[in-house]
Order: structure tokens, then C-alpha cells, then sequence
């Protein structure tokens, strides 16, 4: 810090968890990159998506390829903007600051955070379930604490099962960003391993793979004769939106990762690499499971904690119990940890770079994940994917144009930290990037002002994308790069 101080007389525009990552600590190569996407891909929400989009009325094919091809699409937007933490070692924040002005980066930053925090919430909450049965599994009369008291409807073991696993992310949170590394690192091919585990019990019990996907059709809610077209638009293209959403989120803050890699191979790479493997594979694997337990129990058991505590039931192996439940635990610790504390904490750490560190963000955004109520957020997983997947989506083709096109990948990096730079604008403002955002974010929500323009809405993410791209293009036109600092 005491280098940088000389060089950025802004301080209260820099901290430590926000100043460029130096070349000589950047630790991260293409498979910690690679694990850090199996660990975040690899949990009960991507286990349990393609079982929402079964339960809409595709079948497993449909699905599977929904997922493809949504992570391939949102590969793209993640490789350029790793690029940027990858040459400049710089946080999401920090990079945001280039398109929409020293101050006004504030707000794509928080705007990603608070839908960050619901993801928190949501996790917790699923992360929560496992260690309600863990506890179950310990000690018999933890089911009927609080007498029958619910609120929401749910007792007291549920919320307490809910604080303690916050309480763990939280410690995580404190330890920092290196303890994520390892913790992905640790969980990612163990993880990995036991869903394929699970996969070769279940096709073992029902008589194969072949028995298992016939009979997932019995999963499906008919289409009945619905027309190809109809198929697209009310059914593959809002999945696939929602799909885009899934990690619209990590498409902008991607660079609080990259930041730590070493090369810009490393990180393209190892991103490919565990993302476009990993989820479809889980994804399939929970239609595969689901659909032997319609076979072994005369119903579908959508939830691998559901699913884990019958099956410990039925061998009353409080050991294998025990077991299973950690794992589920470690999988959306580590998802949890990567994907949705990393960027509140960064964030709400640029809002008083002097104040609050990476901790104390983390902190807030934890607690923001409580107050936001995430089990009434499950109970509507697609349209809470889709809603948001317009608002980041906006975001994200400023960004990408300002970085890729407007400015062709060069950055003053000096001028990212002082108030009268390059990025000052207007009163640190970029109006022309609010007003591209604005644009595209109304373009996504007009698809609810009436039912011909539905599609906007169920495409929200490529509309707002390609309107926020086209219209800052526009407004910036003529606007060259600017010669490049020396990174540290």
C-alpha cells in the first residue's frame, strides 16, 4: 500500500482488497481457475435446474441442451471481462469505473451485489437443509424443537440449521479470498465424484441408464401438440434466458477472480474447461437420479437432501448419513463463498474504501441475505433468473463494448483510482453509460406491458445486452483508448 499511495493520492478511492493485484502474486493457474467453476457449478440449484425445466414441460434432451448452450453463450462475456482482471489485476468495481465514471460505478457494482445477496440467501437457506438433517441424524429431538412454532412455515431447527450454516460461510468470509482457492480446490473433483457415485447407484438399482432416461418422460408435464414455435418462444427461449441468468452475475464480476491468474490462457481455459463440463454433467445426473426415484419410490424426488435422507433412512447408516450430508454442505459452500460473497464484498468496500474492508462488505452482504427473505425467493427460481438476467445484462454490454470496443482493451490504470482522470466524466459520472443502461433495462421490462411484447421479457438478457451495447456504442462514438499504465 505504501507504493501505491505514492502513485494514487485518491486513497478513499483505494484500499488493499482493491488496489491492482501485483504480477508477483497472482497464484491462480488454469485448474484453480478451472476448480473454482466445478466448485461453484457443481451444487443443489444446478443439481435441481434441469428438474425445473422437466417439471416446465422439456424433456431431458431439451434441457440438458438449454444448459449447454447458455453456458456456452455466457462464456463469452466471461472471458472479456476476465481479461480485464487478468491484465490489470484490478476488482469489479475497479473495472467498472472506466464505462460509468468513478462514482457512477457505484451503481452497476450495487445493483450486481444486491442480486448477489439473494443468490447468498438462497444458498444458505438450501445449505441449511443439509445441516438440519446432519443434526437430525445426531440428535433425535431436534426435529420438534420450539414445540411446534413456525413462522413462514417453517420451526425453529429450520432457521437455526439456516444461522449456522450462514455462521460458516461467514467464517470463510473472514479468512479471505485465498481460503476460497483452497477450499474449490479441495471440493471441486470430490464433488464431482460423488454425483457420479449417486448416478451408478441409482442406474444400478433401477437396471441402467437406458430404464432410467425412458422413464423420465413420466417426469414431464405435457406439451400436448404444441407447435415448434410455440415450443421456442414460451418454453426453450425463457430457459435459456434464465440460463444466461444463472451466471449473468459472474459475467461482470468475473475479474474479482481473474485478477489472481496468472496468464490470460490460464484463465480462458480453465473457465471452458469447468464450466462447460461440469454443470451439464450435474444437471443430467439430477434428471437421471430424479427419475430413478420415480422407479424405486412411486414419486420424484427432486431435492438431493430429500433423496439423501431417504436413503439413509433405508439403510439406517447414520455413518453414510452423516457423510453425504457434509458433502452437499461443502458443495454450496463452496459455490456460495465464489459466486455470491466475493462481489458484495468488493462492492460495499468502494463505497468507503477507508472503512470497509473485503471482511466487513462480506459481512454486510450476509446479512443482507437474511433480510431478503431467500425461501419466498425459491418459490419463483425462473422469473427471478430472467427479471435480473435483463438488469445484469444491461450492465454487461456497456462494459463490454467501453473495454473491447470503445476502448480496445487498454486501460489507464492510474486514472482508475484518482477523481481527476479519464474516468472522472461528469462529477464522476458517465451519464452516456446510465442513460445506455436505463435504456436496455426498460427495453427487458417492457416485455410485461403487454402480451405481444412477452418476448422481450422471456429474451431479457439479449435484448438488454444487445440495446446497452448498440446504444453506448452509439453515444461514445468517436471516443478512443487512452494510453496504458504499467501494471503492478
Amino acid at each position: 500500500m505504501v507504493e501505491l499511495a505514492q502513485k494514487l493520492p485518491n486513497l478513499h478511492l483505494i484500499n488493499a482488497d482493491l488496489a491492482p493485484t501485483r504480477i508477483d502474486s497472482r497464484s491462480w493457474n488454469l485448474w484453480h481457475i478451472a476448480s473454482l467453476w466445478v466448485g461453484m457449478s457443481v451444487c443443489i440449484p444446478t443439481y435441481m435446474l434441469a428438474a425445473s425445466m422437466v417439471q416446465a414441460g422439456m424433456n431431458w434432451q431439451e434441457s440438458l441442451l438449454a444448459i449447454f448452450l447458455g453456458n456456452a453463450i455466457v462464456l463469452v462475456p466471461l472471458i472479456l471481462n476476465a481479461h480485464a482482471g487478468t491484465k490489470y489485476g484490478i476488482p469489479f468495481p475497479v473495472y467498472a469505473r472506466a464505462s460509468f465514471g468513478i462514482t457512477g460505478a457505484h451503481i452497476p457494482a450495487l445493483l450486481r451485489s444486491l442480486v448477489a445477496c439473494g443468490w447468498f440467501g438462497i444458498q444458505t437457506w438450501i445449505g441449511g437443509t443439509a445441516i438440519y438433517v446432519i443434526i437430525g441424524i445426531l440428535w433425535a429431538d431436534w426435529r420438534q424443537l420450539g414445540d411446534g412454532w413456525e413462522f413462514m412455515g417453517y420451526g425453529l431447527s429450520d432457521y437455526l440449521s439456516f444461522f449456522i450454516f450462514w455462521l460458516i460461510n461467514m467464517y470463510f468470509v473472514w479468512a479471505g479470498t485465498e481460503s476460497i482457492k483452497w477450499l474449490e480446490t479441495l471440493a471441486a473433483p470430490f464433488l464431482i465424484l460423488v454425483g457420479i457415485l449417486l448416478l451408478v447407484w441409482a442406474s444400478t438399482k433401477v437396471g441402467g441408464i437406458r430404464t432410467i432416461l425412458e422413464k423420465s418422460d413420466e417426469l414431464v408435464q405435457s406439451k400436448g401438440d404444441m407447435p415448434f414455435s410455440q415450443f421456442l418462444l414460451t418454453l426453450f427461449i425463457p430457459w435459456l434466458t434464465a440460463m444466461v441468468g444463472y451466471w449473468a452475475t459472474l459475467s461482470l464480476n468475473i475479474p474479482d477472480f481473474t485478477r489472481y491468474a496468472k496468464s490470460q490462457r490460464d484463465q480462458m481455459l480453465g473457465q471452458a474447461i469447468g464450466l462447460l463440463t461440469s454443470m451439464p454433467l450435474y444437471a443430467f445426473i439430477g434428471v437421471a437420479v430424479t427419475s430413478a426415484t420415480v422407479i424405486l419410490y412411486g414419486e420424484a424426488i427432486w431435492n438431493p437432501v430429500m433423496l439423501l435422507a431417504r436413503i439413509i433412512e433405508e439403510y439406517q447408516s447414520p455413518v453414510l448419513g452423516l457423510l453425504a450430508m457434509l458433502v452437499l454442505v461443502v458443495a454450496t459452500l463452496s459455490t456460495n463463498i465464489a459466486a455470491n460473497v466475493v462481489a458484495p464484498a468488493n462492492s460495499f468496500s468502494n463505497l468507503m474504501p477507508h472503512k470497509i474492508n473485503f471482511q466487513m462488505g462480506g459481512l454486510i452482504a450476509g446479512v443482507i441475505g437474511i433480510l431478503i427473505l431467500p425461501w419466498k425467493l425459491l418459490d419463483m427460481y425462473q422469473t427471478w433468473l430472467i427479471s435480473y438476467s435483463g438488469l445484469l445484462g444491461a450492465i454487461g454490454g456497456i462494459i463490454i463494448c467501453d473495454y473491447c470496443v470503445i476502448r480496445r482493451r487498454i486501460l489507464n490504470l492510474q486514472d482508475l483510482y484518482s477523481e481527476e482522470g479519464a474516468y472522472t466524466y461528469s462529477r464522476g459520472f458517465n451519464n452516456k453509460a446510465l442513460l445506455a443502461m436505463a435504456v436496455g433495462i426498460l427495453i427487458a421490462l417492457a416485455g410485461k406491458a403487454h402480451p405481444t411484447l412477452e418476448f422481450l421479457f422471456n429474451g431479457a438478457w439479449f435484448f438488454a445486452t444487445g440495446a446497452s451495447f448498440s446504444i453506448y456504442l452509439f453515444l461514445m462514438r468517436g471516443k478512443g483508448p487512452l494510453e496504458a499504465e504499467d501494471v503492478w
